[in-house]
């Protein structure tokens, strides 16, 4: 289409979907090099998510291994009977005790293959529930502030959406390649003890189609190096088309036509580069199997000559022709999972070097420190990779039973100040006290925190609000139902079919979703039902209606009997109860004081309170 952009503009690239194309290059190499360090993290996961299996897969294809190779040895001793003197019907009978070897030898491999399947099946579900839990973890355990670092962000998101994903085919590709390897060994140590010289025989049959897998894995590596922004880029556009979230908007700016035009420019080369790869493989396919087929004649040839000079038996040479069709099967699954697992093993080592940025989980604190006396002295705080500071040289104290208020304009500090407050953020500079302690962790069981965008859970009315403390005992759901009286989310209840356990959901058969307002109602019935003596409040009356809004406040006077509470809003009327006024700006605590002394200074606080009254009265 004329004038539309490249899709791989590298203005669009994000760093956590590319793929170094040069990673594609010199792969027999690199596979070699770095196939027991790929291997080596996937063993270990799997021997601690089932050990138990593990071993047993480990046995069984060694059991497997041996079979194979007792099996080859069998069938030279049938083919020597067979062959002696012409296959008569004595000769039948004789060969008869070597060909039930034979066949309890390939029986018994058939049962080990049985058992390593069914240990298999045990494995990856448990690798994958073990690696899920680690990343969840270390995910929820970090420190907030690294979510506002993009390079760790990063490293999260190619953990959670490649790495988990992979580490899970790793672990079947290193089952499929122990079994190979053990196949291969198998076959050539039973050819090498035959006759020695059948062994430059088995490569020579063998290599071609060695060469083919190696070349197609190859370039179907280089090509998801050039197609992995396009996919994500149609990924995006998918979402887009098919979620509810951005539905309403969509239709209603009339951009149906803009999403499918931006589908069309990156599907149409996404398409091209699928077929560009399927035609190269099928032509190395082709001339894999033409080699192939040329090199198993050789090998006949020679085995032949061997033959007819005496230096190989028949019975052996009939041997070789079954141990090098076997190698060859085995060796293409070696070369493809060989390869799968170095490719994986980049993924692999996203997912551990996030779980190493992470770091260790926090350790649960023992002890609890009253966190109703603020102090913060000289605080500053800079978001990672950010060039200006959020936070610069903050003094104050939030005395014990004090209602704080903190206002400005948008981006002037306050939220950011509020979970320092909160403990959530650690200042960059300066200190914080809370009581007698400066540990974050001994007060955080002590804050309740009501932001102005709450999560909405997936889940039912009563989890909503439970989950402020989701361990706190609440006999006959007294606290559940003071809290939802005090927050207005009772009316919200009584409106849902299923009262408490409606689950509030469109994306799950039977759930509902609520209005902004009536999630707000839920979120502040949350933080009400956490019950803590440091009370955070960010906007949390944004969505509401003039009768709901003065509700919560009025519960919020009631809460403030007894605790400390910071109160953030852009509602200037509603602070001038408070204790104690901070006027933000730029990061900068500008002014400080009650309503009547700010007021009085006829600063900026004073401005913002004329002019958000003229725009009431107006209204």
């Amino acid at each position: 289409m004329t004038g539309d952009p490249d899709p791989r503009d590298d203005a669009l690239n994000v760093p956590y979907w590319q793929i170094d194309e040069a990673a594609g290059k010199n792969v027999p190499r690199r596979v070699i090099r770095t196939l027991p360090k790929v291997t080596s993290p996937v063993v270990k996961m799997i021997w601690q998510a089932a050990p138990r299996s593990a071993a047993a897969v480990a046995v069984l294809q060694v059991t497997s291994g041996l079979c194979a190779a007792f099996g080859l040895f069998a069938t030279t001793g049938v083919l020597t009977e067979l062959l002696a003197g012409g296959p008569t019907a004595d000769r039948v009978v004789a060969a008869l005790p070597a060909l039930l070897l034979v066949a309890a030898a390939y029986g018994l491999r058939g049962a080990m293959d049985i058992g390593v399947a069914h240990a298999h099946a045990r494995i990856t579900p448990a690798v994958r529930r073990l690696a899920e839990e680690r990343l969840y973890t270390a995910s929820l355990e970090v420190e907030l502030s690294a979510f506002d670092d993009a390079g760790f962000y990063d490293k999260m998101h190619r953990a959670r959406d490649r790495g988990l994903f992979y580490l899970e085919r790793s672990t079947d590709n290193l089952v499929e390649l122990i079994g190979s390897v053990l196949g291969i060994l198998a076959a050539a140590s039973s050819l090498a003890v035959l006759h020695p010289i059948l062994l430059p025989v088995l490569l020579l049959a063998v290599l071609p189609d060695g060469w083919a897998v190696q070349r197609s894995a190859l370039l179907a590596y280089a090509s998801m190096a050039r197609a992995v922004t396009l996919d994500r880029r149609v990924q995006m556009v998918a979402e887009l088309a098919t979620e509810r979230e951005p539905a309403a908007e969509i239709r209603a700016c009339q951009a149906e036509p803009f999403v499918l035009r931006e589908y069309r420019i990156v599907a149409d080369p996404l398409r091209d580069e699928d077929i560009r790869r399927g035609v190269a493989q099928a032509r190395v396919r082709g001339i894999g199997r033409a080699l192939a087929g040329g090199g198993l004649a050789i090998t006949y040839v020679v085995l032949g000559l061997l033959v007819h000079a005496g230096w190989v038996e028949l019975a052996i040479a009939g041997t070789a022709v079954i141990a090098i069709r076997a190698t060859t099967t085995a060796l293409n699954r070696l070369v493809l999972a060989s390869n799968q697992l170095v490719e994986q093993g980049m993924y692999v080592g996203d997912y551990l070097a996030f779980l190493d940025a992470a770091g260790e989980p926090r350790a649960s604190t023992t002890t609890s420190a009253d966190p109703k006396r603020v102090q913060l002295q000289h605080v500053g705080f800079t978001y990672p990779e950010s060039a200006q500071p959020a936070l610069r040289d903050v003094t104050l104290t939030v005395e014990p039973g004090q209602t704080i208020a903190l206002v400005g304009e948008n981006g002037s500090g306050k939220t950011t100040l509020a979970k320092l407050i909160a403990g959530l953020y650690r200042p960059t500079h300066g200190s914080i006290r809370w009581g007698g302690t400066d540990d974050p962790a001994a007060i955080r069981d002590r804050v309740m925190m009501v932001l102005q965008d709450p999560i909405r859970w997936p889940h039912t009315a009563r989890a909503n609000v439970r989950v402020g403390r989701h361990d706190r005992v609440d006999h006959g759901d007294l606290a559940l139902s003071s809290a939802a009286v005090q927050s207005g989310a009772d009316e919200v209840v009584d409106r849902l079919p299923k009262s408490w356990e409606t689950l509030l959901s469109k994306q799950f058969r039977g759930g509902l979703e609520l209005s902004g307002g009536q999630w707000q109602r839920l979120a502040v019935a949350r933080g009400l039902y956490r019950d803590a003596p440091l009370l955070i409040w960010d906007e949390p009356t944004a969505p509401l209606d003039a009768k709901a809004e003065a509700a919560v406040y009025e519960s919020l006077r009631t809460l403030a009997e007894d605790r400390t509470v910071v109160l953030i809003t852009h509602r200037l009327a509603s602070v001038r109860h408070a204790d104690r006024i901070y006027l933000l700006h730029e990061g900068e605590l500008a002014e400080q004081g009650t309503h009547d002394e700010l007021i009085a200074l006829g600063g900026r606080y004073a401005e913002l309170h004329d002019l958000q009254a003229r725009m009431y009265a107006d209204a």
